[in-house]
């Protein structure tokens, strides 16, 4: 490339847009990503650009049937985009990058940049290469280079963040392709994590997540089965977080020091989503679950004795290979049994890569769909009769951003409550911001979402809210356009100190 071009480069604006598939994950991998484009000098492109931006990125999932044809349909429609537009990137990463490596630039030859899910940090330099050298760049980490809390971010809320506390997972389901994708598990010191939660709470975070591909195995990769527990009950201490969650556990590892952690540390929430996959010890079995149905509604049953209004969801598959009527009864006599408050149920499709893929008694997909309508029906009307339960009951709601699409044309705010209920309530006279605690009275329940009509009973302004104020203000003054340099080339300055979360998690 001429010096000419080069030096027309560095007064052009960069911007840039990131695609997400999949799980949790992967979304506070997408904020990484963000912050780490940010900080190389792009700037984030308008919401709805649909591929209008300099650089496109994909965040993969690989866990879906079919994910990879979504991939190349999407890229399919950005080919002719970026053959109007000289200098556009398109970069593809996550868990299908990791999988694919070399066929993603075989099947889609206009693609920049291919980069896995342990080497995240290397993007921006990619691009750069890939820029000057006017070849794709394919750098596919076989083991993970820097936990993703440890790169900047662009976080999309200024009040609920993710913290990530191990990634990889030591599990062998049959159905599940992650392990391949992300490693066994690798754990980070406590100090790191709470390190990052305080930071994270100095910037005006009141809610974090903590996050694992199996998140309360916490403590395998360091020799500690308590760890987890310990980290719950080290949170409890941080002043100014109001409110610590975690995904996903599984029941393998869901230990009575980690139910007493739960119950008795305050700021942890009376919600635990553990996914079940299926009823039948049979079909637990096959797909290589550690526990059987006896063992998963212990659980339940001891979450529920030491915290009574704990909300409980679950992941659950329909039509496994092999499954019977009597394996799918099995499933719907545990559903009962549990009554999650609610549960996110998948029909089984083939994921490339994993064992389940190629055993044999696949479902005809007209079974499947059946059996799946029955569960939908039975865990329907369970969560509209837990939901029910809520009403008359007083709630402290935390406001949030976006939660619901409804509101402006009925004149409400949306947030959500300890137990991670959706809850819709009546704005209240004086302006309340995301992050802010509104005390309300619930007088309705749907299935999927509880509704308080009456005035809220109190308003509590809090820091979150003040830094959710503070981004929304910054926000809104800044210039619609800046004129940038050239994305900088090297790893990332380091974070302060201080600052040192339904694939196949779970």
């Amino acid at each position: 490339m001429s010096s000419g071009n080069r030096s027309e480069a560095v007064d052009v604006q960069k911007s840039y847009e990131v695609r997400t598939y999949g799980c949790q994950m992967n979304v506070h991998d997408s904020e990484r990503l963000s912050g780490l484009l940010e900080g190389a000098g792009y700037v984030r492109a308008p919401e709805g650009s649909d591929g209008d931006a300099d650089v496109v990125v994909f965040n993969t999932c690989a866990v879906r049937e079919n994910a990879d044809n979504k991939l190349y349909g999407n890229l399919g429609r950005l080919a002719p985009m970026k053959a109007k537009r000289p200098g556009m990137q398109i970069a593809v990463g996550g868990c299908l990058a990791q999988k694919d490596r070399d066929t993603i630039v075989k099947r889609a030859p206009w693609v920049d940049v291919v980069f896995g899910t342990h080497n995240i940090g290397k993007l921006p330099v990619l691009l750069e290469r890939a820029r000057i050298q006017e070849e794709a760049q394919i750098e596919i980490a076989e083991s993970l280079e820097a936990f993703p809390s440890t790169l900047p971010t662009r976080r999309e809320s200024a009040y609920a963040a993710w913290v990530s506390i191990s990634v990889g997972c030591n599990n062998t389901c049959t159905f599940c392709i992650v392990p391949a994708l992300r490693g066994k598990e690798k754990d980070r010191r406590t100090g790191d994590i709470l390190a990052e939660i305080e930071a994270l709470v100095s910037e005006g975070v009141s809610e974090i997540t903590l996050l694992g591909q199996n998140v309360n195995a916490y403590g395998s990769d360091i020799g500690d089965r308590e760890a987890f527990s310990k980290l719950l009950r080290a949170c409890g201490s941080i002043e100014g977080l109001e409110r610590v969650r975690f995904t996903s556990p599984h029941p393998r590892d869901f230990t009575d020091d980690v139910i007493a952690a739960m119950a008795e540390t305050p700021n942890v929430m009376p919600q635990l989503h553990m996914p079940m996959q299926s009823g039948s010890d049979r079909i637990l079995k096959a797909m290589r679950r550690s526990y059987r149905q006896e063992r998963f509604l212990g659980i339940i049953e001891k979450v529920r004795a030491a915290m009574p209004d704990a909300a409980i969801s679950t992941d659950i598959i329909v039509g496994f290979p092999g499954e019977t009527e009597e394996d799918f009864e099995q499933t719907m006599h545990a559903v009962r049994e549990a009554r999650f408050a609610n549960a996110f149920t998948f029909q089984y499709s083939k994921r490339p890569g994993t064992p389940a893929a190629d055993m044999d008694g696949q479902i005809p997909k007209a079974v499947v769909q059946e059996r799946y309508m029955r569960l939908s029906a039975l865990q329907e009307q369970i969560s509209w009769d837990e939901n029910k339960k809520q009403v008359g009951r007083t709630l402290d709601v935390m406001v949030a951003e976006g939660e619901g699409r409804k509101d402006g044309a009925t004149r409400r705010l949306s947030g959500r409550a300890p137990d991670n209920r959706l809850v819709h309530f009546t704005q209240p006279e004086r302006a309340v911001r995301p992050g802010d605690v509104v005390t309300v009275e619930i007088t309705y329940a749907a299935p999927h979402h509880l509704l308080a009509e009456g005035t809220p009973l109190a308003v509590r302004p809090t820091r979150a809210g003040d830094a959710w104020e503070k981004r929304d203000t910054e926000a809104a003054a800044k210039p619609a356009g800046v004129m940038l340099g050239l994305p900088g080339i090297g790893a990332p300055d380091p974070l302060p100190a201080a600052a040192a979360p339904a694939c196949g998690i779970g």
